[in-house]
């Protein structure tokens, strides 16, 4: 009796070459479900990153064939692609390798081929479906019944009356078997035609990414509430735990381009792409969006929502539902939203606008009216509560003009809503900036990050709590899956861990990758002179040195440097430096511990101590910090830098 089960279909046919890939691979004791998008090891789902698993099915397409590099970089990145695609590759096939646990030196599945690529190599297993009833290979079998067919010539035939058996006997049973092979596609028993090929030439979206809604409202000072909106539809979206959604800050990058949607998804890593547009007029607001399968530019769903003004806070919620539907996703029950004054969003919305563009005094006016409008509003707590931390943690002043309405502020929008990841992640912020107290400030990230695992800032700031409280594995994990979940927020996050880390030749390659990528960041800059710096690359140091002061249009102060260089090299430099922040200190504010850093470098001790002190009695937020900065390394054993971790409270 032949029998099949829905699973051993795919593998079926594509044994009898249809072209149609397996669902599920199984090889050793790993299975990956293409449709899941999951690896996993004797049923244990395994965690490997997107480009990783995609390079791992790419292997095992091939079948055995090696797969060039060129081959990789276009199926994973595409032809014009401006990243770094050989360490990419590199750092994909290690990935894969711990997953597996395949060792390089005697690979059982991934097979690097010198001077050409790499291929798929595992060891042989043969799906149930090509078994005969009593467990041996259906080849094997074919092979008897050749046999069989000429009862005097056993043991005796030749390979070519044994071959021609074999192809009469396929002959006779392939139309059997693609008719039974076909017949659960053709009558969609289960689905599992929409399962395989999707609907309308489309596939399964297990990405997707929120391009910013076009202001259609013809008056441009209404962008802050297009992009505010853009905003907290991608937070509504995230809450659907199996869809990867694609950060703010990755996203506004298209805000207005014009460039076909599957070169946008490739660069983005998506295979679903939301657009719409937004207008906003009196009381009303319309807005239009559409849902297309990327790969194939396929539209898959349209929408149109009017809604009073008075209304409008509600759209991102509705719209992440119905999405969630469309790509067949389980999102989280969420309770009814909390009524909000239409006026008090429209002032958060333009808090947020002015927080993303860094302008946080205009940012807390309007967290502050939105406060006044509606005081039960907890997000726009959250909002002030860091529009007043930011300001002394980006040296604006002294932490003692912003560090208790910071606190009170976080408090509040704890107290409101505990259900609040930005509340808890404010909270967090101050109890390590301000309060120095590690253990609640970890509490409370690690709050945040439950309530919500997919935002990139709460992950970069538990990086810092795990670093000062010296688990450094476990911060490095943690930045690492914050440049994952959004790589251009800070594109330098990750190579500044690893020069905290003393990582520097890791630091350099990481920070040198994301030079070439977004070469105007001025932080990448800064913290590749310093990576330099401390590996005596003076001449290198000192080029990202003039780059970063020139980003921010400091050129006379680059041109001094430049010519300090030429003169004395490093060390003259190093002097330069000392100078040029104590004339800056005569005329703005500066921050005692950014004149240490530069008596540091220039390895002078007792001023180093001298202003690292006066760090402490302002209380500049920087210092829990302090054990996390190589450039302080070689006061660690002064009695004075002792007493001034045991002030601050650290070991």
């Amino acid at each position: 009796m032949l029998t099949y089960r829905k699973r051993d279909v795919i593998v079926s046919i594509q044994n009898w070459g249809l072209g149609v890939l397996p669902a599920t691979y199984r090889f050793g004791e790993f299975e990956l479900d293409r449709s899941r998008f999951e690896l996993s090891r004797n049923g244990r789902i395994l965690k490997i990153q997107r480009i990783p698993l995609e390079l791992l099915i790419l292997l095992l397409e091939r079948k055995g064939q090696i797969v060039s590099r060129e081959e990789i970089i276009e199926r994973l990145w595409g032809k014009d692609v401006f990243v770094d695609t050989e360490h990419g590759i590199n750092t994909a096939i290690r990935k894969i390798r711990a997953a597996l646990r395949d060792d390089v030196e005697s690979p059982r599945f991934v097979q690097t081929v010198s001077g050409r690529g790499y291929r798929f190599v595992p060891e042989t297993r043969v799906p149930e479906a090509s078994k005969t009833d009593d467990g041996n290979d259906s080849a094997a079998a074919a092979e008897r019944t050749a046999e069989t067919l000429q009862p005097g010539t056993v043991g005796t035939l030749s390979a070519g009356s044994v071959e021609r058996s074999k192809l009469f006997w396929l002959a006779v049973a392939l139309p059997i078997v693609l008719l039974v092979a076909a017949a659960p596609l053709v009558l969609n028993v289960g689905g599992l035609r929409e399962r395989i090929f999707g609907r309308g030439g489309t596939g399964p979206i297990h990405s997707i990414a929120v391009l910013p809604l076009a202001n259609l409202s013809g008056d441009p000072s209404q962008d802050y509430f297009a992009d505010g909106m853009t905003d907290e539809l991608i937070t509504a979206l995230a809450k659907n735990r199996s869809l990867r959604v694609v950060s703010r800050t990755s996203a506004m990058q298209y805000k207005g381009a014009r460039r076909p949607l599957p070169d946008i998804a490739r660069e983005l890593g998506v295979d679903g792409i939301l657009e719409g547009a937004i207008t906003r007029a009196a009381n009303r607001v319309h807005m239009t969006v559409q849902l297309i399968y990327a790969p194939t530019d396929t539209h898959i769903w349209a929408e149109t929502f009017d809604r009073d003004l008075d209304q409008a806070f509600a759209i991102p919620g509705e719209l992440s539902q119905t999405v969630a539907g469309e790509v067949r996703t389980r999102t989280s029950a969420t309770p009814p939203p909390h009524h909000i004054n239409p006026e008090a969003h429209d002032a958060y919305l333009r808090g947020r606008y002015f927080w993303f563009a860094g302008n946080d005094k205009r940012s807390q006016e309007y967290f502050e009216k939105a406060i006044q409008i509606q005081p039960d509003y907890a997000a726009a707590w959250a909002g002030l509560s860091d529009s007043y931390a930011i300001r002394a943690v980006d040296e604006e002043c002294p932490a003692k003009d912003v560090m208790a309405q910071s606190e009170a502020a976080a408090h509040k929008a704890v107290e409101l809503d505990d259900s609040l990841p930005a509340a808890h992640h404010s909270m967090a912020a101050w109890y390590l900036f301000y309060a120095w107290d590690l253990p609640r400030a970890d509490d409370e990230s690690r709050r945040s990050i439950e309530l919500d695992p997919t935002i990139s800032e709460q992950h970069h700031l538990h990086s810092y709590i795990l670093l000062a409280m010296k688990r450094n594995d476990e911060a490095l994990l943690e930045q690492k899956r914050a440049t994952e979940l959004d790589p251009f927020a800070r594109s330098w996050g990750l190579g500044h861990a690893y020069l905290q880390l003393r990582q520097f030749d890791a630091a350099i390659a990481e920070l040198r990758m994301r030079a070439d990528a977004t070469p105007n960041e001025v932080l990448i800059r800064l913290n590749l002179s310093d990576a330099y710096w401390h590996e005596s690359m003076w001449k290198e140091s000192e080029r990202e040195l003039e780059k970063g002061l020139q980003l921010i249009g400091a050129t006379d102060r680059a041109n001094a440097a430049h010519e300090a260089f030429e003169r004395g090299g490093e060390r003259a430099v190093e002097r330069w430096g000392v100078r040029d922040i104590l004339a800056r200190a005569r005329t703005t504010y500066v921050e005692p511990f950014e004149i240490a850093r530069s008596y540091a470098f220039l390895g002078d001790k007792a001023n180093t101590l001298k202003f690292l002190d006066e760090s402490y009695r302002r209380r500049y937020p920087w210092l829990i910090l302090l054990q996390t900065e190589p450039d302080f390394d070689f006061v660690h054993s002064e009695p004075s830098y002792e007493a001034l971790l045991h002030k601050i409270g650290l070991q």
